[in-house]
């Protein structure tokens, strides 16, 4: 698919088109994620054998780390319906490790925290997509700052100092906030450079949700760390 045969309308048409098939797989990571994690919350059964054992909890961690890096290195040479199934499994691991969160704050700060995300998400998201300004520079200092952010956070696994997890915590919602700014206008570049099969368009659509999917689900994290409201 030749870009330089359409109009800039069609071009727009085309970036309208993929922006929405993004955030549709999106969406629906975040629910199934959602759900996921409220069942699990709900089931005493699956709560003992999930979140009760802390080796069935870290086989689902560092399982879900792996789906993400695998889908990443194998795109090139897995199918447009691989991809979007192990997508799926993705989010349904993440709503398992996730699920932990109900125990330990309140469902209203949950409930609030959501809100306000989705709504920082939005705005920034829409900033992306509409601002006339390159953030590509930008997005490389949040990428190199992002590695900082992982580094300092497993640091402080070791350090526990009150002070620097709120620094890290800061630094990291707006790391995200950049982030998911950055990874639309990326997604709408990739649009209007068109792809060459409908495939690729399905592939590029499960990547750039991922990418989303990832900025809401942290930055939404971070926030509850920040604000939510523990249980005692």
């Amino acid at each position: 698919m030749n870009v330089m045969s359409y109009n800039k309308e069609e071009v727009k048409l085309m970036q309208s088109s993929f922006i929405t098939k993004v955030y549709a797989w999106m969406c629906m990571a975040l629910m199934i994620t959602a759900l996921t994690a409220v069942y699990v919350a709900s089931s005493p059964a699956l709560t003992q054998l999930i979140l009760g054992n802390r080796i069935v909890f870290y086989i689902a961690l560092f399982g879900e780390l792996g789906l993400v890096f695998f889908l990443v290195g194998a795109l090139g040479r897995i199918s447009a319906m691989t991809a979007t199934l192990l997508f799926i499994v993705y989010s349904i691991v993440n709503g398992l490790t996730l699920s932990v969160i109900f125990f330990r704050f309140t469902g209203s700060s949950i409930g609030t925290t959501f809100l306000v995300t989705a709504g920082t998400f939005g705005a920034m998201s829409l900033y992306g997509y509409t601002t006339k300004r390159d953030l590509t520079s930008i997005g490389n200092l949040l990428i190199m700052a992002l590695f900082g952010f992982i580094i300092a956070s497993v640091v402080n696994m070791f350090l526990h100092s009150p002070v620097f997890h709120y620094i890290i915590t800061y630094l990291g919602i707006l790391i995200f906030i950049g982030l998911t700014a950055y990874d639309t206008q990326k997604l709408k570049a990739m649009a209007a450079e068109g792809f060459e099969t409908s495939e690729g368009m399905r592939k590029g659509a499960i990547m750039g949700a991922l990418s989303l999917y990832l900025d809401f689900i942290n930055l939404f994290l971070l926030l509850l760390n920040l604000f939510g409201d523990r249980r005692n």
